[in-house]
């Protein structure tokens, strides 16, 4: 039983060996197997590899043939066009260089033709010297013949024949000249006086004499003290603020606003009639209450120039003229509004344009714009008239009436008919009586005035003021004065005049100083 079991045990045994072994067996056996197909299949991807790789390699060959080929087609096609640009440049230049031959040919044989005609003028000019000669050498023996027949020179006769001739035609030409000077006379002085009247009679126009002051009528007596306000801050608020002197004294409910600007006088009367009105009076509200006058004068101003523009008859100014000729409305030159007189020039001249077919908007323009400088005349140096010019022409008004402006006062002179007009214009409207208020007496005792100035200096030998007053011309003494000295003459006078005297623009000091040597012939 043992003996089996051992058996059974050893057989067991033995077959487990077995097992072991043919089971490491059939492992290897697998294995081997499995390597085989590995390698196996390792040598079909290097084939392929192997295909592809020779594949990629003719590809590219065959690439690299086809851009060559293509390279080398685009380099013939190129020199081809290269050879035919220069086989083009080669024609052009050949075609050039036959053009330059025959040219040269031409040259030439022009030249040859000059040289044989130069040398016919010559010849031609020897010619007609000789017979020059042939010919001088007949009139010298034909006037010696005249001269031994007649008995007198050649000049004795030709002085002969002039004296008789002048002595007749110049006692015509005297009687001729003396006819036409006096019928042309008369003819213009008949139209001149015909022109200027029918344009003064169709210009009727009054002007009220301003003075330099404006009265406010109050509600009551209270109302005084409440313009004055506490400690005076309202009246100082207000004069101030509109430039003016506010006199409140015992005129019963008036007020006195006193200034020599016109608009000024009126921006401070306007206002202190609404500050009445609204009943607030203290110094913030007077502020606001006189700039939004301002702002309201501003466009009654414009408003008022526009309608004497349209008045007129013009057009297409430029916005800023618009608004210094509607400043002339509170301008005045003794007492004459400026903007009313610039229309009635404009009228006046316009008139006188259309009489003697000149050109009637280029008259007006310039009449009408003539006084514009007097808006900045106090605040800028220079005449009105130069100031008005600068202006003009400023904002791009013609050569024409910027003259006109210009020449109103004879100080350039004038390049067309209209300018002249312009100042005949002007000076009627000044004129016309009752336009100024300034009286003759007032304007002589002004003139002496600045004589009597002028000749107050030692080595003054005479002083005239001319140009109604605008120019003061001295004449000095040429030993007692030199020329330093005449300079700071002219400065002294200038200065004095301004200290002493009252006087519309401005007033030009001319010193002159010469030497004269006279002899008498006994």
């Amino acid at each position: 039983m043992l003996t089996d079991i051992m058996t059974l045990v050893g057989v067991g045994g033995l077959a487990l060996v077995g097992g072991v072994v043919l089971d490491r067996v059939i492992q290897r056996t697998r294995l081997a197997t499995q390597r085989s197909d590995t390698e196996a299949q390792l040598r079909q991807l290097v084939q392929s590899s192997q295909r592809e790789a020779d594949q990629l390699v003719k590809e590219a060959k065959i690439e690299a043939k086809g851009l060559l080929f293509q390279a080398r087609s685009e380099q013939e096609r190129k020199e081809r066009e290269k050879r035919g640009e220069l086989l083009d440049m080669e024609k052009q230049l050949r075609r050039q260089a036959d053009d330059l031959v025959k040219k040269i040919a031409n040259c030439d044989r022009r030249e040859e033709e000059s040289r044989r005609d130069e040398q016919a003028l010559l010849h031609q000019k020897e010619s007609l010297a000789q017979k020059e000669r042939a010919c001088e050498q007949a009139t010298r023996d034909h006037v010696a013949a005249l001269e031994r027949v007649a008995g007198l020179t050649v000049e004795e006769g030709r002085q002969q024949l002039l004296a008789e001739i002048e002595g007749g035609v110049r006692l015509e030409a005297m009687g001729l000249t003396k006819r036409i000077l006096d019928e042309a006379r008369e003819n213009a002085d008949r139209e001149a006086r015909q022109i200027v009247t029918n344009a003064i009679q169709r210009i009727t126009r009054d002007y009220v004499n301003e003075a330099t002051i404006s009265v406010v009528s109050l509600a009551n007596e209270s109302m005084k003290g409440r313009i004055i306000g506490r400690e005076g801050r309202n009246i100082r608020a207000l004069e101030a603020a509109t430039g003016v002197d506010l006199i409140v004294d015992e005129t019963p409910e008036a007020v006195i606003v006193s200034g020599f600007d016109p608009l000024r006088r009126e921006i401070a009367k306007i206002s202190l009639e609404r500050l009445m009105q609204d009943g607030r009076i203290h110094p913030t509200r007077i502020e606001e209450v006189v700039e939004k006058v301002k702002g309201d004068i501003d466009k009654l101003m414009r408003e008022e120039a526009e309608k004497v523009i349209f008045e007129v008859g013009l057009s297409d100014f430029h916005p800023e003229i618009v608004k210094l000729l509607g400043r002339l409305r509170y301008r005045t030159s003794y007492g004459q509004n400026n903007l009313y007189h610039a229309r009635e020039a404009a009228y006046i001249c316009g008139i006188m344009a259309a009489e003697l077919g000149l050109d009637l908007k280029l008259a007006k323009r310039g009449a009408l714009l003539h006084d514009i400088g007097k808006v900045v005349s106090h605040e800028e140096e220079g005449t009105h008239a130069m100031l008005g010019a600068e202006i003009a022409k400023k904002y791009g008004e013609s050569e024409k009436v910027v003259n006109a402006i210009a020449a109103h006062h004879e100080q350039v002179e004038p390049i067309c008919p209209e300018s002249v007009l312009v100042a005949a214009a002007e000076a009627l409207s000044a004129a016309r009586p009752g336009a100024r208020r300034e009286t003759l007496e007032a304007y002589v005792k002004r003139l002496e005035k600045l004589e009597s100035l002028a000749v107050g200096y030692d080595g003054v030998e005479k002083a005239y003021a001319i140009q109604a007053g605008r120019e003061v011309r001295v004449i000095v003494q040429q030993d007692a004065i030199s020329d330093n000295d005449a300079l700071g003459l002219s400065r002294d006078l200038s200065r004095k005049i301004e200290q002493e005297m009252t006087y519309p623009g401005q007033i030009k000091v001319t010193v002159i100083r010469e030497s004269r040597f006279i002899e008498f012939a006994k």
